[in-house]
């Protein structure tokens, strides 16, 4: 581990988000001299970032626990375009009120996660929209586009990618990088900005950036990404086999939320701590020693920890009892998913559809010939069969940690 000597880079470093760094030296120099500007975008393209995101609002929220200050950088202009890196195809085109509502409720997950306010070290949120939508075409051409050669643009991952597999990539597409640079070297300009965060996918785009403003302004500016990460088995963080894992409530069920990091593989959950909980690292350390089935109090802690953080306390709590109620006791609780039945009763593979643990009927079907369904705790082998709602409620499940609740209306 290297041995930096800013706050900043050593609580990066010690909790696993350093992947590269453009001037390693000059940063941490920097960094243990005073306040350091840095940023992050995210772009609007939905009501709610998720999972995939979060190690980067993290990463804004180390910085500010290490006595700098945070920019969230919205996407309000580069939506309009969309950022090509890791894409096969275009993106949506959304209207600009859909654009706006977006930033609206993402900014509910960074107010948990920041401190926003006018303070050498509060967090602020920036709309890149309000500088790229006065660019002209002329100007932008003149004043940026001469810094970028076309031959460079297409050495590019998120070029190449759709070239070789003979994909389309509109003109609109290939001009985002350029963009992304502009932005820096604007929040530099604009706001003293000294460093863009991201992850490794962005390498790139924040050196074009670095270039771009040094070219121009003849100033030193910083990069630093993050590893891709990934959970053990090698899928990217942010899918769970019901979708996406939505950090806004009203995406995605608290109860849901919680249990996406009760399932954690047994051999992330010393990294995850790490990066998306505030816990000291000697803990942790203790946490991830845990063998057998003593791990699955270390989850319990990563699930109360990060939901404590990205929904409240309160949903935290609930989604723990509710946890306890349904797998040590049996019982039904409260925060379960539900779907409400008209009728007394309903079939198997509609029910397991409605609560969500299937996609499709189809999918609904392969899951109850695999024995992965059960009604009460009973498995449920046969697609046909029709659960009788007796009383008010019933609990179906989808494998050992999938519970849902059929309720009658």
């Amino acid at each position: 581990m290297t041995q930096y000597q800013s706050t900043l880079l050593r609580l990066l470093d010690e909790r696993g988000y350093i992947h590269q760094l453009t001037d390693a030296a000059g940063l941490d120099k920097l960094a243990s001299e005073g306040v350091v500007p840095g940023y992050i975008g995210f772009d609007a393209t939905a009501p709610s970032l998720h999972v995939g995101s979060l190690v980067q609002i993290m990463m804004l929220r180390r910085l500010q626990q290490a006595g700098h200050k945070p920019v969230v950088l919205m996407g309000g202009g580069t939506t309009r375009i969309g950022d090509p890196t890791g894409r096969d195809e275009s993106r949506k085109m959304l209207s600009d009120q859909t654009i706006e509502d977006n930033i609206t409720s993402i900014r509910q997950v960074f107010a948990k996660l920041l401190k926003f306010g006018d303070g050498p070290t509060d967090a602020i949120m920036v709309n890149n929209h309000d500088w790229l939508g006065k660019l002209g075409y002329i100007e932008l051409l003149q004043e940026v586009g001469t810094h970028f050669t076309v031959n460079r643009m297409l050495t590019f991952d998120s070029v190449k990618l759709r070239l070789d597999r003979e994909q389309p990539m509109t003109f609109l597409e290939f001009n985002y990088m350029i963009l992304q640079g502009y932005d820096f070297r604007h929040l530099n300009k604009a706001m003293d900005v000294r460093l863009q965060m991201g992850g490794s996918d962005q390498w790139g785009n924040i050196i074009n950036g670095i270039e771009l403003t040094r070219r121009k302004d003849g100033r030193e500016v910083f990069g630093l990404t993050t590893p891709l990460l990934t959970t053990a088995d090698g899928k990217k963080m942010g899918k769970s086999a019901a979708g996406a894992v939505w950090l806004n409530e009203d995406a995605l069920p608290a109860w849901d939320f919680w249990q996406y990091w009760r399932n954690t593989d047994d051999r992330d959950v010393g990294k995850f701590l790490r990066l998306f909980t505030d816990l000291p690292l000697d803990e942790i350390a203790r946490l991830e020693s845990l063998e057998g089935s003593d791990i699955n109090s270390a989850k319990i802690v990563l699930a109360n920890e990060v939901t404590k953080l990205v929904r409240g306390e309160e949903a935290a709590k609930a989604a723990e009892a509710t946890a306890a109620a349904t797998f040590a006791g049996g019982g039904l609780g409260q925060d379960l998913p539900t779907f409400v039945v008209s009728e007394v009763g309903i079939g198997i593979v509609d029910a397991l559809v409605g609560l969500g643990f299937a996609a499709s009927r189809g999918e609904a079907k392969r899951l109850v010939a695999g024995g992965g369904a059960r009604v009460d705790g009973v498995a449920v082998t046969d697609e046909g069969y029709r659960i009788t709602l007796e009383g008010n409620e019933i609990r179906v499940s989808s494998g050992k940690k999938k519970h849902g609740i059929l309720r009658r209306a």
